[in-house]
């Protein structure tokens, strides 16, 4: 039950961290049903006078974000990974000179952030800038819109690569933070201190601490009242002292607060091991090839993963293998399984042994908010997949205990 003072609370202390001017011009496309997009695509742009524009569905956006040319798009995660995606795999097409030049760009763009936020200092590589944005960055940024001042992610973790993937072709990224039970915004980064690792600073007014096993605790005049008609469910996540229970581990320093991963979410391998599966998940869809993925290994002696596979770039893989992508289960061909063995060795380099993925099930059909897999800001519901591919997770297992 969120009040009005609630909603009106938060979106005051929103603008108060990153302002929102009346000339600018959103393109709202996640569900006015969920708080992330209420408060940040309507609330916010309804109390600073500006304009919003509805686009006609998500897989109508790349086509409405030419029409529309928004200063401001309020997205999530998803949206950044499926156009890294896309450039990825039309830059693997391109002459050697092309993707040096595209990888320069985003180096000296990376940098010449880092410059503006006082956190390098200048060098004479800033100079080619201006060439680099025309010649590179600004056809990235015509797709867009060419018209976009910021983009503001939230309802699930940015990776940091894909973060500075897009600063580094000059699209400014604001990453945030937040829970429905609190209207739902709890930080952001502001531009003029703006760390694209972190979930922001805390907003004006929020109290925050961490208990002793390190979830994030919220106080403040955003916090709802309680869940309707169940006081034991309300109880359980607002302690006696009137302390919002986030469920989400966190890190507080200089001044950026940092989620680490759910508390609920971590694994439990059969040895003892903890592994946050998200941080794995991520570093696994940073190759074009695997659209999305799931890792599995709750009281299991190793860790599987169900991996979506690309379904435009499933015949560029199959020929690889040298196998008819067409044919009756290509998927599982062990031709296959060695190539996706080899992406995920190099992927998952930086990891620790118990961290590494031992088995995969592969699959095209992609995960969606329409056949119920994905929430409606695109975050995978993973009990959801765990429950329907549960036939194929203990094929994954078979002979192990």
């Amino acid at each position: 039950m969120l009040s009005h003072r609630n909603i009106l609370y938060d979106t005051w202390a929103s603008i108060s961290a990153v302002p929102c001017r009346s000339d600018d011009k959103f393109l709202s496309f996640l569900p006015l049903s969920h708080m992330f997009e209420r408060t940040a695509g309507y609330y916010i742009p309804m109390m600073s006078g500006a304009e919003i524009a509805y686009a006609r569905s998500i897989e109508l956006l790349a086509a409405d974000l030419q029409t529309v040319k928004p200063s401001v798009l309020v997205t999530v995660p998803r949206i950044f990974e499926r156009v890294h995606q896309k450039i990825t795999s039309q830059l693997n097409d391109k002459p050697a000179i092309a993707q040096k030049l595209f990888n320069l760009t985003i180096d000296i763009g990376w940098k010449r952030f880092l410059f503006h936020q006082h956190k390098q200092n200048w060098f004479p590589g800033l100079l080619l800038w201006p060439l680099l944005n025309i010649i590179v960055a600004q056809k990235v940024m015509n797709k867009l819109g060419g018209n976009l001042r910021l983009a503001i992610s939230g309802g699930a973790p940015l990776s940091n690569h894909i973060a500075q993937f897009f600063i580094g072709l000059g699209l400014t990224i604001t990453q945030g933070y937040g829970m429905t039970e609190a209207g739902p915004v709890i930080s952001t980064n502001k531009l003029d201190n703006n760390d694209p690792f972190s979930v922001g600073q805390i907003l004006p007014g929020i109290q925050i601490k961490l208990s002793s096993s390190g979830e994030l605790l919220v106080k403040a005049a955003n916090v709802m009242k309680g869940y309707w008609k169940n006081k034991q469910a309300t109880e359980k996540i607002i302690d006696s002292e009137g302390w919002l229970h986030t469920g989400d581990k966190a890190e507080y320093k200089n001044n950026h607060l940092y989620i680490t991963g759910r508390v609920k979410e971590i694994l439990v391998l059969s040895n003892g091991q903890k592994v946050p599966p998200a941080n794995l998940e991520m570093a696994i869809c940073s190759d074009p090839v695997f659209e999305q993925a799931i890792v599995i290994g709750e009281a299991r002696p190793f860790l599987s993963a169900i991996i979506v596979i690309n379904e435009d770039m499933w015949p560029e893989l199959a020929d690889e293998a040298h196998i008819n992508s067409k044919d009756q289960g290509a998927l599982e061909n062990n031709k296959i399984r060695k190539i996706v063995t080899q992406k995920l060795s190099s992927l998952l380099a930086s990891f620790p042994g118990y961290e590494q993925i031992y088995r995969v099930k592969l699959v095209l059909k992609p995960w969606t908010i329409n056949n119920g897999m994905l929430t409606p800001t695109m975050k995978i519901k993973r009990n959801t997949i765990l429950q329907y591919f549960s036939g194929d997770i203990e094929d994954l297992y078979a002979g192990h205990t």
